[in-house]
């Protein structure tokens, strides 16, 4: 397989950007700093990055990461008020989430999107990648956090890849 000068064009770009941001200066120097190591880096390490995923609606991403960053606002408050506020008993648990996402991409990011919603981790999956094991902060039923999970998630990540 012969290596394109651009694997990853996108990375690229972001690579890029994040040294401009970084330097926090836009000279030719670093400009030219700035595109060697955009090419060289995903360059080097293009036989390490699996295959791009297939989206099968990608129209729905657009949702799906607002849906996202407003329950990561929303968990934030929710979990700064168990916290903070007056004492109540917490419910830490573990849940079992099933999977049915055929997509190891799709997965990462539905694990992912877990854990980045204050109150939940996602702490491991299956070798057979049928469950997700969840640590939730607070859990009153764990049947219903896994469902909450799994539609609020993994059906749109479904949609959006396609399995």
């Amino acid at each position: 397989m012969t290596r394109p000068l651009l694997p990853h064009p996108l990375l690229t770009l972001v690579l890029m950007a994040t040294w401009l941001l970084v330097a926090n200066t836009v000279t030719i120097g670093h400009l030219l700093l700035a595109a060697a190591l955009g090419i060289v880096i995903p360059w080097i390490t293009w036989r390490f990055w699996p295959d791009r995923p297939r989206l099968a609606r990608p129209g729905r991403i657009p949702a799906y990461v607002g849906r996202v960053l407003a329950d990561i606002v929303i968990a934030n408050f929710e979990v700064a008020r168990q916290v903070l506020g007056p004492v109540r008993p917490l419910q830490p648990t573990f849940v079992e989430v099933p999977v049915d996402l055929a997509d190891d991409f799709a997965l990462t990011v539905f694990a992912s999107t877990v854990s980045l919603t204050p109150g939940t981790v996602s702490a491991d999956v299956s070798d057979d990648r049928q469950w997700l094991l969840v640590h939730a902060l607070h859990a009153d039923d764990p049947a219903r956090v896994a469902e909450h999970v799994k539609a609020r998630y993994e059906a749109p990540l479904k949609e959006i890849f396609g399995c």
